[in-house]
């Protein structure tokens, strides 16, 4: 019975009945003036924690397109009858030889007196750390083409440290590759917290929705540990260090 308990499903989250967050979900979607498509590695959509339909459960402009490479035909296809955007950004950490702005950075260079702010296209990853890097490199003709701007959160990535968990609380579910990683779903909340003109609200809302989603499936799995080989990674820098 408890078996057959747990593969019941919820018809409106598609999540298990046990760990069902239909009462957090808006019953609403959120429209954003930005437009928001997810290149969704197809590895990624198995996995059970994956944050990425919580998003589409909660906002209305955004699509997903399963791929590992971004194609012309994507962006056309999130085309949609709101005002075409006035910029195309996609999210992704700096590295030396494609340097990042900070989301916040971005907001300012291109802070206008029109209200409310012009629309901006989000183009975001959902993948590992590893495919997302793969991703990245093998769209970057596409996103050059696009005049798309490479972003980045405001708290950077560490690589020299091993992550944290899906969300930064007393809640470790998934283990992030490095620190300063965060799930698709924070990605998406934080980077609306900047572009939308009521952002902070937006950005309250799908966390809360990110944060019940843990809080329920932390009663159901157990708590993971630090990846040896990334430990092994940070003790090797820190070692680096002292001998500069």
């Amino acid at each position: 019975m408890e078996e057959e308990k747990r593969r019941q499903i919820c018809s409106n989250c598609d999540r298990p009945k046990p760990i069902c967050i239909c009462h957090v979900i808006p019953s609403e979607p959120i429209a954003t003036s930005t437009e928001i498509l997810i290149l969704h590695h197809p590895h990624e959509s198995r996995h059970k924690l994956n944050t990425t339909p919580l998003l589409v459960k909660s906002l209305t402009n955004i699509t997903t397109v399963p791929g590992r490479r971004l194609r012309h035909c994507h962006i056309s296809a999130a085309e949609s009858s709101l005002p075409k955007p006035s910029r195309t950004i996609y999210l992704f950490p700096s590295s030396p030889s494609s340097p990042a702005v900070t989301i916040s950075d971005f907001k300012s260079q291109n802070r206008t007196t029109s209200d409310p702010p012009p629309p901006v296209r989000l183009i975001v990853f959902d993948a590992t750390w590893k495919h997302a890097k793969e991703m990245v490199k093998a769209s970057e003709e596409v996103l050059r083409e696009a005049g798309a701007v490479r972003v980045c959160l405001d708290a950077g990535i560490d690589e020299s440290v091993s992550g944290g968990s899906i969300y930064d609380s007393e809640l470790f579910l998934r283990m992030e590759p490095v620190g300063g990683c965060v799930s698709t779903a924070e990605a998406v909340a934080r980077c609306l917290g900047a572009l939308e003109a009521d952002g902070e609200e937006i950005e309250r809302r799908l966390i809360s929705v990110l944060k019940e989603m843990v809080r329920l499936q932390s009663e159901f799995l157990k708590p993971m540990r630090p990846r040896p080989k990334l430990l092994k990674k940070r003790l090797q820098y820190q070692q680096q260090e002292e001998e500069e």
